[in-house]
């Protein structure tokens, strides 16, 4: 028993400084959040200023998404043999000047360049900061310190639509990197002081192999999803040679993991906690849920309803209280309700939104985008501080931070992968819908006389323009709909994997040792 006191100790070492520390994660979380979302309003802005075409523009995100997906898995070794403090301050450091750069850039090629640098360095702001919570609180106070660094997660992409519109608005688009100067010049002084460099690490091998075949394979995969619908997908020779690409690099990851000693890149000891694997597969459906309402609300409003693109952007408000409600009234129930409950809820609640947004139309108000986004955001609240306990809190120390890293790397994956599903079968579903609504409008159709009337015509050449254009907008909200309803069954289909969730039995055990 006397063996067991200097680790306590330790433990508890950091923990003066438990406030500095969170706000500063907080902080960081916030900005790596913000910066995945804050592009996306102006840029269309970055397109006309750097003069490029929409297929050269699209490298703007994509060199930051693909960049910080190969680095993602990298982290947890890298902290593990130079420690979490370090890799935490430089991947702040690097971050914010990467964020000026990008202010600065005077071409497409440096801007591309210094946000793939950005990526580089956000890759390991979410998964160290999570890390380091588990860390600092007990056991007991995991779901608090989840439900805290939860919502300052959802923070970022919440507010970012909003304050890019504004700021694209009323300054200019540069602004959208510059706002992250004084956050990471904060972030990186609560590092620096308050964050205590970790003794015990394993300076394991590095498996080489192993990150190269992740990295070819995660990036092969990104660009295929990102340039798959501009080059009609399987039709295209690049698509083929991507997605092979990327197959073979999984299937040899797989076989490498499976087969190599103890030096492997992905920790095997992952792989055997049921709880992780489930709870990193209904994370790749939250991602794919949450980054495909982010991506399709606001284009639905502005292209569809004609909303301002600040409307746009506070019009998704609601969606971030609903999550904050949530999380805050889950971090007060976490310890005395069965985890798994949490989840139910959340998925259910999240199906009901989605259920009720496939009733919408062309002709309504706010008032049903407002309260499918709050319920939305109430039902996903619900899901994060559970999901990251259940599959986090009981891995070994070691692979603490390689758990995190998989398990943002795997929402991400499910985000990228949800945008192109539903971004292909929207601009295909306008197509079919939109055919299929044009063979009805035909002269010798009684319906068609009886129901157009001005500015509508079949016979002059601005009439026929307005019912195409009509046409084309009804085709796009029913697409839109059934990108919904896609949605819809990805949550339902995912509810199963609660079936394999089980609610670790040594947390009173922990909690009793704590007091």
């Amino acid at each position: 028993m006397a063996t067991k006191m200097p680790a306590v100790t330790t433990e508890t070492t950091p923990v003066a400084h438990r406030g500095a520390i969170t706000a500063t994660i907080i902080c960081a979380c916030v900005m790596q959040g913000l910066d995945t979302t804050i592009v996306n309003v102006c840029l269309p802005h970055i397109q006309g200023s750097m003069s490029a075409a929409q297929d050269q523009i699209s490298w703007v995100l994509t060199s930051y998404i693909v960049a910080s997906a190969i680095m993602m898995p990298l982290t947890g070794w890298l902290a593990g043999h130079f420690g979490v403090k370090y890799i935490f301050l430089g991947s702040v450091i690097g971050f914010t000047i990467a964020s000026a750069l990008c202010g600065a850039a005077t071409s497409l090629t440096q801007l591309v360049l210094y946000r793939m640098l950005q990526g580089v360095c956000s890759a390991g702001l979410v998964p160290l900061g999570q890390a380091t919570l588990f860390t600092i609180y007990p056991r007991e106070k995991h779901g608090q310190a989840m439900a805290i660094f939860s919502t300052g997660a959802m923070m970022g992409p919440i507010v970012g639509p909003t304050l890019g519109g504004w700021l694209t608005e009323n300054l200019d688009w540069r602004w959208c990197f510059y706002i992250n100067l004084p956050v990471g010049a904060l972030c990186a002084l609560g590092v620096f002081v308050f964050i205590r460099q970790t003794r015990s690490m394993r300076r394991s091998e590095f498996d080489m192999f192993g990150f190269l075949m992740l990295s070819i394979a995660v990036g092969s995969l990104q660009l295929m999803l990102d340039r798959g619908q501009l080059k009609d997908w399987f039709h295209s020779t690049e698509i083929w040679i991507e997605a092979t690409i990327a197959a073979l690099c999984f299937y040899l990851l797989v076989v490498h993991t499976a087969t190599a000693d103890e030096r492997s890149f992905l920790n095997r000891d992952l792989l055997k906690s049921p709880n992780f694997v489930a709870g990193s597969l209904l994370m790749f459906g939250v991602g794919m849920i949450l980054s495909g309402t982010l991506a399709l609300m606001p284009s639905m409003m502005q292209v569809l309803m004609n909303y301002p693109v600040f409307d746009a952007g506070w019009m998704m408000a609601p969606r971030g209280v609903g999550t904050m409600i949530a999380m805050f009234l889950v971090a007060r129930l976490i310890n005395r309700v069965d985890n798994r409950l949490f989840i139910l809820i959340g998925f259910v609640l999240t199906a009901a939104s989605l259920w009720q947004m496939t009733g919408y139309s062309l002709y309504m108000g706010s008032g049903p985008i407002l309260f499918a986004g709050f319920a939305q955001g109430f039902g996903l609240g619900c899901t994060f501080v559970p999901l990251n306990l259940l599959a986090l809190s009981g891995l070994p120390h070691h692979i603490l931070t390689q758990g995190t890293a998989i398990r943002a790397l795997v929402r991400m994956l499910g985000g990228s992968i949800g945008i192109a599903i539903l971004e292909t079968q929207l601009t295909q579903n306008t197509q079919i819908v939109h055919s299929r609504l044009i063979e009805q409008l035909r002269p010798d159709n009684p319906l068609t006389h009886a129901l157009l009337s001005a500015p509508f015509s079949l016979t002059n050449p601005s009439g026929i323009a307005a019912l195409n254009n009509e046409v084309t907008r009804q085709a796009a909200m029913i697409s839109y709909i059934d990108d919904f309803m896609l949605m819809l069954i990805v949550v339902l289909a995912s509810l199963p994997l609660l079936l394999l969730v089980r609610v670790p039995r040594r947390q009173p055990v922990a909690a009793a040792a704590g007091d």
